[in-house]
Order: structure tokens, then sequence, then C-alpha cells
């Protein structure tokens, strides 16, 4: 029988340099859901191995079941063309950015339970799949925000994902009206990691926006700048500074050098028209290229823009049937 020290040793090379009990506690949810467990107090990881004189790693299929799970990790960290088509990489490149690591834990039981002899997966099946836990763990963020409260949902559809059944949180969908006025009343500050989520999603519903780099570094830009509120006073109501409207995903070097221009001279930047230094290469953001087709970008279209993400959003959750009928 091999130990958690052997096993642990064996599927090292896989993990990419993640750390080895990220894998332990994404292959422990899995198990979890196949005893039926749905209580959202979870034992610490050691201790779970540990029951009943350590009777999971007497298995035969554990460290099989290891090896896949590190790989097709493996193969998320990398974007594996050859394992992935770009559809997929994009679901899992938004998802990278989701506002906490529960999806992981979801995605991994979905793979354990469904992946074929040699690793795969049918892609459209796992495509909508990817596409209602996006839906549901983002508005979940907002509505019921912190990790503990999406236990509960989560739990309940990794057992029925275990029991062949669809993902749908059939229990747990959104009143149309109240969600709505959550996320119109929501401070989308830059500190909470919902709003990257958010902007990284928005991104990807431009069907001209082509796969990013995982490795590169995107920050949250300002397109109204704030320094420039502070030097001209622009803006009537203030607060829409930090609303989505007002937010886009971009390069961090070129974040950096247009953070505080104003809006005219940031469309040159966008573009690659204006830069500093060799590259002049326009940002890998689709949406830019309709950014830069505005003449101006005040108070009024950031107001538009927000409406049009949020619009954008309830249009994507009533698409995965999460909109409870009234």
């Amino acid at each position: 029988m091999e130990n958690l020290e052997e096993i642990t040793s064996s599927v090292f090379y896989l993990s990419a340099g993640a750390p080895m009990d990220e894998l332990f506690a994404r292959y422990m949810y899995f198990l979890r859901a196949k005893e039926g467990n749905k209580s959202t107090t979870t034992e610490a990881l050691r201790k779970f191995y540990e029951r009943n004189k350590y009777q999971y790693f007497k298995k035969s299929e554990t460290i099989f079941e290891l090896k896949s799970l590190a790989l097709f990790w493996k193969s998320i960290a990398n974007q594996d063309k050859q394992r992935f088509s770009d559809l997929i990489l994009k679901k899992l490149f938004v998802l990278t950015y989701a506002p906490n690591g529960m999806w992981q834990n979801i995605v991994s039981v979905y793979f354990l339970q469904n992946q074929s002899s040699d690793g795969a997966l049918e892609e459209s099946k796992f495509s909508l799949f990817l596409d209602r836990i996006t839906a549901f763990i983002y508005a979940y963020a907002i509505t019921n925000p912190g990790v503990n409260s999406l236990r509960t949902p989560i739990y309940d559809e990794m057992v029925n994902i275990i029991n062949g059944l669809e993902v749908t949180f059939a229990k747990y969908k959104f009143n149309k009206s109240q969600a709505r006025s959550f996320f119109d009343n929501y401070k989308f500050t830059n500190q909470r990691n919902i709003i990257r989520s958010m902007i990284t999603w928005y991104a990807y519903t431009f069907p001209e926006q082509k796969l990013l780099d995982i490795n590169e570094i995107f920050h949250l830009e300002h397109i109204y700048s704030k320094k420039r509120q502070e030097i001209e006073d622009g803006l009537k109501n203030v607060e829409v500074i930090e609303s989505l409207g007002n937010k886009i995903l971009l390069e961090g070097n070129i974040n950096i050098r247009a953070s505080d221009y104003r809006f005219e001279d940031k469309k040159k930047i966008y573009s690659g028209e204006k830069r500093r230094g060799k590259n002049q290469e326009p940002s890998k953001i689709s949406e830019i290229t309709q950014l830069i087709e505005y003449d101006k970008f005040e108070e009024k279209q950031i107001v538009d823009r927000n409406r049009k993400i949020l619009d954008k959003f309830f249009e994507f959750l009533q698409q995965e049937e999460l909109i409870a009928r009234q």
C-alpha cells in the first residue's frame, strides 16, 4: 500500500509546481462527493485521508485518479491547445479570475467523474458546465458574498455530478429584480476580487476576443482617469468612476503608461499609435477597437457602458437558466 508520502512523490512532477496540498484538497472534494457528503464543514486534509486507516490509499484507482487530476490542472496552467480548444481555454481563463477558488474544486469533481479512459472530456458538455458555474459563482459573489455561503450550493452540485445529474443550481436560482438591485447598488472598488472577475468575463463576450496568455499581467484600467477627476472635476456623480462601466482589462505595461492621461490621449496609447519605447503593439483586448471610436468618454458613456455590462450579464444568467420564474 502506497502511503501519503509515496503518492505525493509519484505525482509531484506532474503538478507544474503547484502546491501538492491543493491537488490533494481537490481530490478530497471528489471523494467527499462520492460519499454523498454535502456538509459545509470540511475536515483538515490529513485528518480526512487518515480516516479508517488511510482507506483511500488502499484503493487501486487512487494513484491513477491523482495522476490524471494533476495532468488535467497542468494542462490548464499551460493552456494546452492539444488538450483543450480555444473556446474551452477562454472559459477557463475567465474562471482563473473567479472571486474565489471554489470553482477549482467543482471542476475537479466534474473531471474525475466524467473523464474518458484517456483523460478527455466531452467538449460540448464541459463547455456548458463551465458557463453554468461561471454565471452562478459570479452572481452569487454579489448576492451572497463570502466563500462560506457558496459552499452549500457547490457541495450540493458536487454530489449531483457524482449521481450523473446535470448541474442546474435548481434550489438556488436568483430572483431577477432582487439580484439586479444588488448589482446596481454594489460598490465595484478594485479591492474586491469580483470586479476583475466581471471585467474579465465581459472582455470575452466580444466574439473577436482572442485567447489571452494566462501568464501575462493584466490590470483594471479606469477609462476615465481618477487623476483627471481630481484635477478637472469633470464628473457630476463622482461614484461612477468606480463603476464597471469605467473599467476595462488592460495589459499592465499599457496601463502604466495610460493611467493618468485624458481619454483622447489614452486612445492613442490603447491602439499602439502613441507608445514609449520600441513596442508599438496595440492592446489585445478586443473591446478597445470599439472604445477608441468614441469621441469622448465621460459620465454618460460610463453610465451607458455600465448598463450594457450588467444587461449582458443578466442575459447570461437567463441563458444559463439561473433566473427563477416569477
